[in-house]
């Protein structure tokens, strides 16, 4: 292998014990107090004990994480530009005590690695947010899950890898960075490009990167995320079925297809250097940088959060001492008189240029409109058509909120009818008082409870969506945060629709039959929202009801509007 570049740091770190040290140290966390690993920190798990992140050993310490945080190096000053640390809940860390070892389990409780504590420390969240992403605005997704998820405190330390995260799905194409790097060596590929993608593929990337390693005089290696990506992303399952058949494509052994478990941060340029360093730890000399490589979109205001450029910018900075060359991402464009595609920058005066983007391939599918075949192949329309039918066949979520005696049951109940009404879907209603009696009766009232309560609703509202059923849901599900947790969930599975009942409360206080307003301001019931507990308006509802002076049928012929109009339902006649 020593025709291949060095990884970063010079080795490549193998993060898994030897079997006997393994077996002695499976026994020994039965005894040790235990951590259970979520998703984010799952991949990076994964990444850390494959070596896909060398040099580091570790999540890191308190001077390494201040160090990547403000200048993007390791306290040795290697180059490492995004954090990587566990965070853990501060009743966890108090009740540590002095405890200098955890095991690190996954979601069925098998124990992956034990974790030395070298340090614990309490980060600045917002400065990291700022220093790291650029930005506060909590419509960045990693800075909504750095302020609004993550727990406060950090561990630091040394991992020691008993065994790597289990993955039952498209074991052929899940290698290490040692496994791939032995694919290059015994193919005797020197010089490789690396494409990342977290989109299905069309005919324009793969003469992109048909292109870009051509320039290069190198071989090419498709590595699509599918760990963690953007919120509403296509499942990966389908992406990796789409790239298998777009593989047949390209020129018989010049390309090879991996995975890569990563959960990424959408971090823009800081993310562009971390993917560059992670390919070289596979082993590729080449990495195609694309226009707002990893950028998450607009800000609360609009803008951008990076510029287009960004991304390129900094990884060329940088390629000298990575010893990785950055290929800047060429848009193509199909020349219908040429009946091929060209780069944008090439294409003859006067020609005709077609193109199709992102937003309109998913408005095509959503209205199950044709996709022409000069921009992606017939079998990849086949499988993206499979798993994701137009709009008005695909399951979806209307999730009420607003106060008790606000009218959601009421609406709720109606708008079941006329959907049942319809015929076009399996519907289920999950009111806020059916569910607390036969899914959650065992919780209170506290934020905890309450926030638990509405995420179970929300974890089988995104079951029946993603089945392709109706779920109408009808929690007061008073705060935002569980909100945008039940929002990701089922927009993950179809879509959500939120729909606020915004009856002012003086008109609840006078409707409510069973006293509960009376009670709560004679302090009889604790934690009332609107009274005794707050009600955190939603900023942006798809639709807000007063039922204040409109009749459950008006209401509901509203939100049937609004699903004619998002194309979830088909207008009658």
């Amino acid at each position: 292998m020593s025709q291949l570049i060095a990884p970063h740091g010079g080795h490549l770190v193998d993060g898994l014990v030897a079997a006997e040290e393994a077996a002695r140290l499976k026994q020994l966390s039965a005894s040790l107090p235990s951590w259970d690993l979520t998703p984010r920190q799952m991949c990076d798990l994964e990444m850390l004990l494959n070596g896909a992140f060398s040099p580091l050993r570790g999540f890191m310490l308190r001077s390494d994480y201040e160090s990547v945080r403000d200048t993007m190096r390791l306290a040795s000053g290697e180059l490492w530009p995004m954090p990587i640390t566990l965070d853990i809940s501060r009743e966890f860390a108090d009740s540590l005590g002095s405890a200098t070892r955890i095991a690190l389990r996954d979601p069925e409780g098998v124990v992956l690695a034990i974790l030395d504590i070298e340090d614990r420390f309490e980060p600045d969240l917002e400065l990291e947010a700022k220093q790291v992403f650029g930005t506060t605005d909590r419509k960045h997704p990693s800075v909504s899950h750095l302020l609004e998820r993550s727990h406060p405190i950090y561990l630091g330390g040394r991992l020691h890898g008993l065994e790597m995260p289990r993955h039952y799905d498209f074991g052929h194409l899940r290698s290490t960075p040692r496994e791939v790097r032995a694919f290059f060596s015994k193919m005797g590929w020197s010089r490789i490009v690396a494409f990342q993608t977290r989109n299905p593929m069309h005919r324009a990337h793969l003469e992109l990167t048909f292109r870009a390693a051509q320039i290069a005089e190198a071989n090419l290696l498709i590595q699509p995320v599918v760990g963690l990506t953007k919120p509403g992303d296509i499942d990966h399952y389908t992406r990796v079925r789409c790239y298998e058949k777009l593989l047949r494509h390209y020129p018989e052994q010049t390309t090879t297809l991996a995975l890569l478990h990563l959960a990424m941060r959408m971090g823009g340029p800081r993310e562009a250097l971390w993917h560059a360093i992670i390919r070289k730890n596979h082993g590729c000399t080449h990495f195609i940088v694309g226009r707002d490589h990893a950028g998450p979109g607009k800000d609360s205001s609009g803008t951008p959060f990076y510029g287009p450029y960004d991304a390129q910018t900094l990884v060329a900075r940088h390629q000298a001492e990575l010893g990785i060359t950055m290929v800047p991402f060429q848009e193509m464009v199909f020349v219908a008189e040429r009946a091929q595609y060209m780069p944008a920058d090439e294409v003859p005066e006067g020609a005709t240029v077609l193109n199709i983007s992102g937003t309109e391939l998913r408005r095509r599918l959503q209205e199950g409109l044709d996709i022409p075949e000069w921009f992606t192949y017939p079998e990849v329309i086949e499988e993206l058509r499979r798993t994701h039918p137009p709009r008005h066949k695909q399951g979806f979520t209307v999730f009420f909120t607003g106060l008790s005696g606000s009218g959601k049951s009421t609406i709720a109940n109606a708008l079941l009818v006329r959907l049942l009404e319809l015929g076009t879907r399996p519907v289920t209603l999950l009111d806020g008082d059916i569910v607390r009696k036969n899914l959650s009766s065992e919780l209170g009232f506290s934020k905890a409870h309450r926030d638990l309560n509405v995420q179970r609703i929300g974890f089988v509202a995104s079951e029946i969506t993603k089945n392709g059923g109706i779920a109408i849901c009808a929690p007061i599900a008073p705060y935002k945060g569980s909100r945008d947790i039940v929002r990701e969930g089922i927009s993950a599975a179809g879509v959500f629709v939120e729909v606020h009942v915004s009856t002012p409360i003086e008109t609840c206080e006078a409707r409510d039959r069973k006293g509960l307003y009376a009670m709560a301001r004679a302090g009889k019931i604790k934690e009332f929202t609107g009274i005794s507990d707050p009600y955190e308006i939603p900023e942006n509802p798809d639709l807000r009801i007063d039922t204040t002076s409109i009749a459950p049928d008006e209401a509901v012929q509203q939100i049937v509007l609004k699903l004619e109009a998002l194309g979830l339902i088909r207008p009658e006649g």
